[in-house]
């Protein structure tokens, strides 16, 4: 019986010997697989995508204050905003804040805002046409009177309520480089969740020419 006792130990110790090197590889593989999936989720969330919480009036009444947005980061890269895209930007005189306008003038182009009216005149409308934008409210709408030609690289941006907007009518043309991604998703509130929130689009942009870089 001792020898059957001695016999069994040595397999009992190595037991004890192999459990250390598993639990080992084990953990390291844990840390790989943590590294990783932070790594992918860094990479979306500064190349890909990011979350937004809207604060202000500014988007009234498209958007208001703590609806949650998903941002495309991606599609600007490959491709060139549109008119009529909701975007998320940096305020050009102060980069580390972020706001979300509509892209209304595209690069080239002259935007004219007479009263409540915005015309744009472009190469293929040199005559100009008027927006319709059904997404400012006549409560929200407000009298300018502006008149610009954007640069190679430049856009106009400006707030669905434009009585409570700071946009490109106080402060000037809007940087390529200065533009974050559009808003993608409205996760909440729930009952307002949609792919591409507030985005706009005009019978007299049909032509993808119109969508470019000039």
């Amino acid at each position: 019986m001792e020898s059957a006792a001695h016999s069994t130990q040595p397999s009992l110790n190595d037991a004890s010997h192999v459990t250390p090197s598993i639990e080992q590889e084990s953990y390291t593989t844990l840390v790989w697989y943590t590294l990783a999936a932070l790594g992918i989720a860094l990479f979306i969330r500064f190349f890909v995508a990011a979350p937004y919480i809207v604060e202000g009036a500014s988007m009234e009444n498209t958007f208001h204050t703590f609806n949650y947005l998903i941002i495309d980061k991606l599609s600007y890269e490959i491709g060139s905003p549109m008119r009529g895209d909701v975007i998320v930007m940096k305020f050009p005189y102060d980069t580390t804040r972020s706001f979300i306008k509509r892209v209304i003038g595209l690069p080239g182009e002259t935007v004219i805002i007479d009263g409540t009216a915005v015309t744009i005149k472009n190469a293929t409308h040199p005559e100009g046409f008027v927006l319709n934008e059904p997404y400012v409210s006549p409560d929200n709408a407000a009298e300018s009177h502006v008149e610009i030609v954007l640069g190679p690289t430049e856009y106009w941006v400006l707030g669905d309520n434009r009585k409570a907007s700071a946009d490109s009518r106080a402060w000037g043309t809007l940087p390529r480089k200065d533009i974050v991604g559009r808003a993608f998703v409205r996760l909440y509130p729930l009952s307002e969740a949609n792919l591409f929130p507030g985005t706009a689009r005009y019978p007299q942009d049909s032509s993808p020419a119109q969508s470019a870089d000039n």
